[in-house]
This record gives structure tokens, sequence and C-alpha cells, in this order.
């Protein structure tokens, strides 16, 4: 694509038609944009378009377009095309700050997160100017540019909050201080001249609130990791502007710096090193009463998001989101201070708490909000340790949690009408949720219908935190593993929560509120068979849901737990009654045929795993809905997204074990398309376990007549991919087929398919591959599957016991022992241990595995075979008694004295004798 006029405004098009609300127009474009997005100078043309268009709406759609491809596109990941070339990276990089910095800041934005993106890959290896660049624009004097420079470090740098400390990070982190500590200190000293310079001026410090909220980030950002000596010698300034700030009247500073000065505090009093500052008793007292007090207010702004905007409230409250509030970082600094000093600190507090207890009780219409800040520092004070899964999993011994909660939050609960006192409704709902580990569990179950209640109310925050707090009681666990409230104990509410989590869904705003369907899918893994009643109603309710969100998917987690809720209405259905599969393929195929007609992407790795969920579920046949589908399974479009790979493959599976035979006699003309997939995904170091997975399948299930022109094709190839690339993962997988291939056809057929490629092919496939790698493969069905191939290749196949082959039969053996007796092999080549997390089984971006839709372990074999080490027995006794003398003779030559003495324990096991 050149860089010309005639292209840019054909972009230009196509960005505007992606906005177009109708999904007619709208999918085409993006269609468009994806399939050129590989072509050259493609990034080149959107960043001149967010530059120079004349139209705002098409320069921040530029801007947007440029970020998602710049996140999809440029990591390499290996086997997998580069859609980004290296005059276009260099290109980028040299003009990306520049036009970012000189942006407006929506585009702005935009831009550094494209920059991080970049960074996180090539800073600083093959992005070392960076930084300097960077440093150079804070002597501009303009806070629109130095503001661009800050956000753009925060987003670059934030990930050293939460990343692993390792050598290669920290000496990242001391290339950045070296470059970055100085001048950022300096700029703040400077920026806090400048507000005492315009301490009048609103508009002025509204910007260098913003600068300072930044450099608090930053600040954070660059201390988390623990290097003390870059900022030590500063540390008492920085601790005195930030405590002088906070000391302010704080109604003039920006919520952010408030919140990220708060979190400073929070992150320097956790540290040993920094302890001293906070030991006196006056600052604790004073940080205590004058910034952690008036900062756990509910403030009119709280109030404002609580009642218009609650799924931004709930993202900050619920899950901590970026965008720190007061709130959360006084509770951060109570928890920090209770670190060293827990006593003195739950003292002071107390007597806060009694005294707003007290004003409340007074007049609760009025003074509400004291409630509600007494409950937030309860809660802070009583937090010393917190797991999402489990909640507070450590509590300061000072609190009385459990008097608190029949005083003070019970009642609330119990209040008749859920829609009076919503936040302290949601107060009451929160501190349920968040001390379930430390309530006896008859309050716990005291409150399930009472929050069952409150799915009811009509403030979003309240039934949203209802039905999250019952999703997170159901997934506790009691004694024995079980979970902790059984299905019986809800059996006399099943129905009203039911009723109650779909009722919740139609709430304005609720309409695709995750916390709800999350509640969902737990109370149907909870109460298993007590829905099947209730199955008619709740399946016409979820396809309805599922209609409607397919047609412009945008809540990635609410769409998980619909499918996952779909999954576990097959499952607990259809184990009850298999033939019930029919009802819902019914109800659910003419969904599915419209997600696959229209291409929803994000829908289609979900519509194959709940297929092949039912597809398995019925005896040995295959419907004809599904195939008439299985052509259209095979487009090498479908494999090209890596989302799609493992559960197509799982599909794939699904119609070779309920109709092999049916595929080769109705769709012979298929099993060229199948080979294919299957010669598709063996080239790939990231998806060949993949591709064996179909090959086994195919091997298990196909008949063998219909496979003769194929098979030696596929040994071809797998020796082609041996020869070009020897990973760990191939050797295992190419051992398994090796000896299911063996199962499933004989030895005898295995050694001459290996010899009809080449003389002599079989030893050397025996000596290189099998006797020195057996030991890495791993899991009981593989091991298994190796173990009666091996045997048979000892015991059945003339070839070992008279031919040049004859000198591998004891080792083989040996190799055969070690795989039973000794502890796997796990060691990996050295050039394999930076394997991307891409190319590890298991993992597959943008693939969302369905926790319900799981499949059990498939063992070709059997109970055919029950104990692979009484087989190896009985079949050396079969050989001995075909050949006597020779069996006992090989072994005592050259089988070492341990494995010999393992031999004798199989034989003595299997109460046969070698003659």
């Amino acid at each position: 694509m050149e860089l010309n006029d005639a292209n840019l405004q054909t972009l230009t098009e196509f960005l505007r038609k992606t906005l177009d609300p109708d999904p007619t127009v709208r999918r085409p474009a993006e269609k468009f944009l994806e399939s050129v997005e590989g072509n050259q100078n493609y990034p080149l043309l959107l960043l001149t378009l967010l530059e120079k268009s004349q139209d705002n709406v098409i320069r921040v759609c530029a801007a947007v377009t440029f970020k998602n491809y710049i996140k999809r596109n440029w990591r390499i990941v290996e086997d997998e095309p580069n859609k980004i070339s290296d005059p276009d990276r260099t290109a980028v990089k040299a003009n990306i700050v520049n036009l970012m910095l000189s942006s407006p800041e929506q585009i702005q934005k935009q831009l550094s997160d494209a920059i991080s993106i970049i960074g996180r890959e090539d800073f600083p290896q093959k992005w070392p100017d960076l930084l300097t660049e960077m440093v150079a624009r804070f002597r501009s004097g303009d806070f629109h540019i130095i503001n661009g420079v800050l956000r753009t470090a925060h987003s670059l740098f934030k990930r050293y909050r939460h990343e692993f400390k390792s050598n290669e990070l920290w000496s990242e982190i001391k290339l950045v201080l070296d470059t970055f500590a100085l001048p950022l200190t300096e700029l703040f000293k400077a920026t806090i001249e400048l507000c005492q310079t315009h301490a009048t001026d609103v508009n002025a410090l509204k910007v260098l609130f913003s600068s300072l909220t930044l450099i608090a980030k930053l600040f954070y950002s660059l201390n988390f990791q623990d290097l003390p000596e870059f900022f030590e010698d500063n540390m008492e300034t920085w601790m005195t502007n930030f405590h002088g700030l906070l000391t302010l009247d704080n109604k003039l500073l920006q919520t952010d710096l408030v919140s990220n000065a708060i979190q400073f505090l929070a992150s320097v009093c956790e540290r040993p090193h920094y302890k001293h500052l906070f030991e006196d008793q006056n600052t604790l007292t004073s940080i205590c009463e004058k910034v952690i007090v008036p900062n756990m207010e509910f403030r009119s702004a709280d109030e404002e998001a609580f009642e218009d905007n609650s799924e931004e409230y709930i993202r900050r409250d619920l899950e901590g989101s970026d965008i720190d509030t007061r709130r959360r970082a006084a509770c951060d600094l109570v928890r920090g201070l209770c670190k060293f000093f827990e006593g003195p600190v739950t003292a002071i507090f107390s007597g806060y708490v009694n005294s707003m207890l007290s004003e409340y009780a007074k007049n609760p219409r009025e003074n509400w909000k004291h409630k509600d800040a007494a409950i937030y520092l309860v809660t802070s004070l009583a937090s010393k340790a917190q797991t999402q899964k489990h909640g507070i999993t450590q509590a300061n011994e000072l609190v009385n949690l459990t008097e608190f909660f029949v005083n003070h939050i019970l009642p609330d609960l119990k209040s008749p009408n859920v829609n009076e006192f919503p936040v302290l409704k949601a107060d009451a709902i929160k501190y349920v949720m968040i001390f379930r580990s430390q309530l006896p569990k008859e309050q716990l179950l005291q409150a399930v219908p009472l929050l069952i209640t409150h799915l009811q109310a009509e403030s979003t925050v309240e039934h949203t935190y209802a039905a999250h707090a019952l999703e997170r009681l159901f997934t506790m666990r009691g004694p024995n593993n079980a979970t902790l409230i059984t299905a019986a104990e809800m059996a006399p509410f099943t129905e009203q929560l039911l009723n109650n989590l779909f009722k919740a869904l139609a709430f304005p705003g609720s309409a695709e509120n995750e916390y709800i369907m999350k509640a969902i899918m737990r109370s149907f893994s909870l109460l298993q068979e007590s829905i099947v009643p209730y199955i008619p109603t709740l399946i016409g309710q979820l396809t309805h849901k599922l209609l409607q969100v397919s047609k412009n998917p945008s809540k990635p987690h609410f769409n998980h737990y619909l499918f996952e809720s779909l999954c576990l209405s097959v499952r607990i259905t259809c184990k009850a009654n298999p033939t019930t599969v029919s009802s819902f393929e019914e109800a659910l195929f003419p969904v599915f045929t419209e997600i696959l007609q229209n291409d929803v992407q994000e829908f289609l790795p979900y519509v194959f795993q709940v297929m092949s969920l039912l597809l398995e579920i019925h005896s040995n046949s295959i419907p004809a809905s599904y195939m008439a589908l299985f052509p259209h399974l095979l487009q090498p479009v479908l494999w090209e997204r890596t989302g799609n790979i493992p559960p197509l493959v799982r599909l794939l599976q699904a119609y070779l074990e309920k109709g092999g035979e049916t595929i080769a006699r109705s769709a012979a003309d298929k099993i060229p398309g199948l080979l294919g997939v299957f010669q598709k995904l063996i080239a790939s170091k990231a998806n060949d376990h993949q591709g064996f997975y179909l090959l086994n399948s195919i091997i298990e299930h196909m008949p063998p007549e219909s496979l003769t022109q194929y098979r030696k094709q596929i040994f071809i190839l797998l020796f082609q991919r041996l020869q070009s690339s020897k990973t760990t993962k191939f050797i295992k997988s190419f051992l398994v087929f090796v000896n299911l291939y063996c199962v499933k056809y004989g030895a005898i057929a295995l050694q001459e398919i290996f010899d009809s490629i080449q003389p002599k092919m079989f030893g050397m496939v025996l000596e290189k591959i099998v006797i020195p790698e057996v030991q890495k493969v791993s899991g009981p069905v593989e091991k298994k599957i190796c173990a009666v191939g091996i045997t048979k290749v000892l015991t059945e196949c003339p070839a070992m016991m008279d031919t040049e082959y004859t000198k591998l039969w004891t080792p083989l053996l040996q190799a055969l022992i070690g795989l039973f007796e000794l502890p796997e092999d796990d060691s990996i080549p050295d050039d394999e241990h930076f394997i991307d997390i891409e190319d590890t089984p298991g993992y597959q971006t943008a693939f969302s595995q369905l926790a319900f839709a799981g499949k059990k372990e498939h063992d070709p074999i059997g109970d055919a075979v029950g104990n692979p080490k009484i087989l190896l027995a009985q079949s050396l006794h079969k050989l001995s008694t075909a050949c006597p003398g020779r069996v006992p003779s090989m072994l005592s030559t050259s089988l070492n004295a341990e494995a010999l003495q393992f031999l004798q324990g199989y034989l003595q096991a299997a109460t046969v004798q070698l003659v």
C-alpha cells in the first residue's frame, strides 16, 4: 500500500464505516481492514490520517485502530506471520513520540498506550533512545507535552508493580532510574513551586495537579521493586511535600493526585527501612486524623458515580481498577500503617468509628454517610491479608467482626425496603463478601436469603453486589473440599434465586452484567440436578440472551459466563437423561447457525466447544445436522485464527469418535481436507500437539482401509518436521503417535511402513528416538500407550528376533522398564527454555477454555489392558514359549541387574515364567 492520497481516502471511508451501528455495514469494513493490515505502510497510513485528517472523528478512529493494530501485531510470535515489516517498525518508532506529544489529549492517550505496548516488546534493547527522547521534553516548559511524557512513562513503567523480581528486571529499572530519577525529582520540585506561585489560579492548578498525579504514579512504580538507594536521599523531601499537600483543604485537590499521594505514603510506610518516619505518635495521629479520616468520606463525586455511572463505580470498588479512588488509597494506607503500628492505629480509629455510628443513630436519614465511613474504616482496619478466592484470609484480632456484623450489618440486610439507603445496603453486602472466610457459617446462611432479596434492588450497585456476594459464597469450600453451602441448604430458595437472578438482568444498565451472569453460572454449578425442572425456561432465556449479545459482542466476561451456563445446563440435564440432548440442539442450533454465518469471531471458539460437548453426549452416531456442517469446519480461513484451533480440533475429534465410519463412507472426499488440517498444524511449533491430537483420533477411529493410501505420506511429513525442527514437545507427541499406530495396526505394520520409506529406518527410529527419549513421555494415558506399543514391538515383531534389529531388543526392553520405574525425564534442552508461552500446549492467545465444557481424558486402549507391566510379562512368556531359550539368554547377557530384578517382579505378579 503506497503512502498516497487515494489510499488515505479509501482508508478514511472504511474507518467511517466501522463506526456504523448497522452490523451489515460495520462488519465488512472491519473485515477489509483486517485483510489489509499485513500490507507494508498500513500503520504509516493510519499515523498520517490521525495527524492530518480534517475530520476529528476520523483522527480519533485512526488512533484507536492504530493502537489495536499495534496491540495485535507488534509482538513477534514464532511460526506465526509477522504482519509488520521492519521498515514500518523503524518508521513507527521514529515518529510516534513526536506525534503523540503534538496531538490533542484524546489522540495522545491512544498513542501513549501504543508506545507502552511497543515498549513492552522493544524497550530497552530495540529502542534504546526512547527515554532520552522523553526526558528531553521535560525542559519544554509546556505542560501539555510534559504530561504526555509522564502519561507514557506511567503506562510503560506501571508493570514494575506486578512483575516478579529478577536480575533482568532490576537491570532495566536501574537503567530507567539512571536516566529518569534525577529529572523526575527536579520536575517534582519545580511543579510544587509552581503550585505555590499559582495558588489562586484554579485552571493552572488543575494542569499542575495532573502532573503531580502522574509523578506520584511514576514514583510509586519506580519504588515498587524496593531499590531504595535511588530515592533514599530525597525521601524526607518527598514525604514532607506529600504530607503537606494532603493536609491542605483537599477539596481543592484533584482526586487522582490525592489518591496517588496517599498511595505513595502507603507504599513507604510498609518498608522496614522507612519505619522511623512514622514512629512519632504525633505523625501517626496527624496522618490518621488529617489524611485518612477525611478521605474515607463518601464524597459527592462518589455519590454521583454510584447513581449515574454504576459500572465505573463497581469497577473501581470491586476490581481496584487503575483509576484509584481516595477511599481505596486511604484503606491501603490504614493497612500499611497497621503492619508496624497495629495497636496505636486501631486505638485511634476505634474512637472515630464509635463516634460516627452514634452520629448516624441520632439521625439516619441525614447522617447515613457517617455509617458508611465507619464501615469502610472497620473494613480497612480488620483486613490484614486478602485473596480474590477467599476474601479476607487474615484479620486484625483487635476488631470483633462477628459482633459488628450482628449489630451494624444485619439490620441493613434485613431492612424491608431494599431501595432505601442503597449505599448502606451495598456496604452491608460488601462486608459479607469481604469477610466471608471470617464469619461463622450460620451467619452466612442467615445472609443468603437476604442477598437473594437484594437482587431485586433498583440500584445497579446494590443488585450487582448481591449477585457477586452470592457467587463468592457458592465457591467457598468446607470439609473434604465440598462446597460450604450445599444444594440441600439452598433447596428452599432455589426458585427465588433463579427467578431473581434472571429478573436482575432486566434492570436498565444490567442487561450484560457480568457479575449476575457469573452468579447464574455458579448457582447452576452448586444446585446441579435441582435446576433440571427449570431448564426449559432457563435455556430459553439464555439462548435469547445469546442471540442479543451476538449482534455486537462487547462484554467478554459476560459472554464467557453465558456460554459456561449453557454448558452446565447441557451437562446437568443430559447426565440425568442423555436423550434430552436433541432438545438442546433444537434450542441452540438456530443461534449457532447465525453466529457461524455472520462470522462472529469472538463467539466461534465457544460455539465449537458447546457443539463438541453436545456431540460427545450422542451414542455412536452423528446426526445429519452435524454432517452438513462437517465440510465447513475444514475451511482454511477458520484455522488461520489461533483461538479457533483447540476447540476446532476437539470438535473434529468428536466427529471422528462418534462417526469415523460414517465419514469414511459418506465423506471420503473430505479425508484429504482432514489431513490437510493435520499438515498445517504439525508445521507449527505452537500447534503441533493439536495436530497430533487430530492424527491420533484419525488413526484410532477411521477404518484402516480408508487411510491406506495416505499412511506413508503422514509418516514422511512427520520425518520432515523432525529433521527441520525437533523439539521435546514434538518428540513426546511423536512417540505417543508411533506407539498408538503400533497398538492399532500391529508391530509388523509399523516396522514395514518405516522400512518402506527408507531401508533400516525402523532401527534408526528405535535407536535414535524411542530408546533415548521415551523416558520424557508424561501422563498416565500417554505412558500406557507407549508401554503397550513397545511391548508389541518386543514380542510381536519377528524382525526384532532375527535381523540386525535384534541388537536393539534388550536396550528397548530396558527403556520400557525405565518408563515403568524411573522418574520422568523432564529435562529440556537449553535452546528450548525460552520458547514463548504461545509455544506451550494449553495456552492459546484469543482462546478461552470453557471450564464446564471440559472433556474427560480418553484412553484409546481402555480396559483391554489393565496393568501394562502384567501385559509385558504375559507377552514375554508367550514369546519365550514360541522360541525357547532365546529370551532368557538375551536377558542374561545384556539387561542390567536392576532392570532384571524389576522384570522378575512383573513375571511373579503375572504368575508366568520364561522358557
